[in-house]
């Protein structure tokens, strides 16, 4: 197969596997109202946290993050005969990430990202998602800001991949992922501002 055909048919798989969001998708098999319509209104677990049913946030959280880890995972461990390498390996992530964002079966109208991010980082380079992870908790912890703990480490994900094993498509899809999920919290970040930020577990109606 053409070797720019195959990587694009890989990349658009994974926006396919991205576009599946788990938080509406659950929160139908459960009973529960759809995220998109109290709280925040966005398709994550944290949202879906705010309706009171832990399970089916968990199960969102992992769900999300399994559909950025699993694809770019595929790349690595099958990928080879195929020529397909790191690279493609970042273009699939990025895939996987922009069909959270913009889902095809959900009217484009997807979540943040932060799980599948962290999920193809994870697959991208196991050391960079721990740390990467790591900003995330500390953040989290000490100031039950979830958006906070979020965009703190979407903006440091590519630095830490920079400084540590140097320029290359992994920098460059943590990158391009950390620009478009900050900008997806743009309200987040308004409202940390405003000081009217909702803090984990608290809900919202």
């Amino acid at each position: 197969m053409n070797a720019t055909l195959t990587p694009l048919l890989a990349a658009l798989l994974a926006y396919l596997i991205g576009s599946l969001s788990f938080a509406v998708i659950f929160s139908r098999l459960m009973g529960l109202a759809d995220p998109r319509s109290y709280g925040s209104g966005n398709p994550g677990a944290t949202n879906v946290l705010r309706s009171g049913n832990k399970a089916a946030a968990v199960l969102t959280l992992v769900f999300d993050a399994l559909k950025g880890y699993l694809p770019v995972l595929a790349v690595f461990l099958w990928g080879a005969p195929l020529g397909l390498g790191e690279g493609t390996a970042a273009l699939v992530a990025v895939g996987a990430f922009l069909g959270h964002l913009w889902p095809v079966f959900f009217r484009f109208k997807g979540g943040k990202g932060v799980a599948t991010a962290a999920g193809a980082l994870f697959a991208l380079n196991p050391i960079l998602g721990l740390a990467t992870l790591a900003t995330w908790v500390i953040l989290v912890y000490f100031t039950r800001l979830v958006s906070l703990g979020s965009v703190a480490a979407a903006g440091f994900a590519p630095f830490y991949q920079m400084l540590i094993w140097g320029f290359g498509p992994v920098v460059g899809a943590a990158g391009l992922m950390g620009l478009l999920l900050i900008w997806r919290h743009e309200a987040n970040l308004k409202r940390l501002m405003a000081g009217t930020e909702p803090r984990l577990g608290a809900k919202k109606s």
